[in-house]
């Protein structure tokens, strides 16, 4: 039997006016900042690797061993690094939010200063003290080159820190179910399913950011998410597991007819909490939680 989109007053689809415009494709998501520097860190360790294969030809077994050793701590060392701009680039896309737990660009630091180390001790022949410090010297250049990583929380103004801890939590957790919710729809094989979810995914990245500006709504806004992310997240993955046996097309057009109504639902979602509707949010909530447990694709 095929699905249909529910209706009525209060529901997503009859909160939209028809004939509303569609939401702009990169709404809510900020251009990627792509660090040309970082990225030639990784063609940095190369010349190891040619000097670990002519060790290799001369039969120098303990200066191949320290090559090699310094070749995979500079690219591991550029990896963090990579990873560290990542994290720093999100830190300050938000309004609230904690710091990296590890912090990745210090450690890529320290990381490139050991097999500097390394590499002149073992390789170069240096002495200890002459090849320390061109490891401290290279340590120091990278984090003067890429700075430091985020090390305070970024709060709500006149919140206290539970507040401001409660608040990134909570949008810690959202992203985390929009990170997996993209990468399953990545599977499904259909651009135009996949651009769908990922406007869904802007427009629940909205909600974050009036969540972040007002955070008094949080409770509300939690369950609200946690029912929407999750149930579209544990819908896409099973329509992606479903098209990797060989696709179910009844699953599919029940999953485009529940993309439709999150759409016009989130856009709803956000109207509530800037009117700060408690009645029409609390509807909108409980009649999206019995779809999604009417629907095949996700579980009751």
């Amino acid at each position: 039997m095929a699905a249909q989109r529910f209706g009525g007053r209060h529901s997503p689809a009859g909160s939209r006016p028809a004939g509303a415009p569609q939401p702009a494709p990169f709404r809510g998501r900020s251009a990627a900042r792509v660090s040309v520097r970082a990225r030639a860190m990784f063609l940095l360790p190369l010349p190891l690797l040619v000097a670990a294969l002519g060790a290799i030809g001369r039969g120098a077994a303990g200066e191949m061993l320290a090559e090699i050793g310094g070749f995979v701590g500079l690219m591991l060392s550029a990896w963090l690094l990579n990873e560290g701009l990542r994290a720093e680039a999100a830190f300050e896309a938000r309004k609230v939010a904690k710091p990296p737990a590890l912090p990745r660009k210090l450690v890529a630091a320290v990381l490139t200063g050991v097999s500097v180390f390394g590499v002149g001790v073992a390789s170069l022949g240096q002495g200890v003290l002459g090849a320390a410090t061109f490891g401290v010297v290279a340590g120091l250049a990278q984090l003067a080159a890429f700075g430091l990583d985020p090390m305070r929380a970024k709060g709500i103004e006149g919140a206290d820190a539970f507040e401001t801890e409660r608040v990134a939590k909570a949008i810690d957790a959202g992203e985390a179910l929009v990170r997996e919710t993209v990468a399953a729809a990545a599977r499904l094989g259909d651009r135009r399913l996949e651009g769908r979810v990922e406007r869904i995914c802007d427009q629940a990245r909205e909600v974050f950011r009036v969540i972040e500006n007002d955070p008094r709504d949080l409770g509300r806004a939690r369950v609200f998410l946690n029912v929407y992310l999750r149930g579209l997240r544990d819908a896409t993955v099973k329509l992606a597991d479903l098209v990797g046996r060989g696709g179910d097309r009844e699953a599919a057009a029940r999953y485009e007819a529940l993309l439709g109504d999150l759409e016009a639902s989130f856009a709803a979602q956000r109207t509530h909490l800037l009117e700060d509707n408690r009645s029409d949010l609390d509807v909108e909530i409980e009649v999206l939680r019995e779809r999604l447990q009417q629907d095949g694709l996700v579980a009751r």
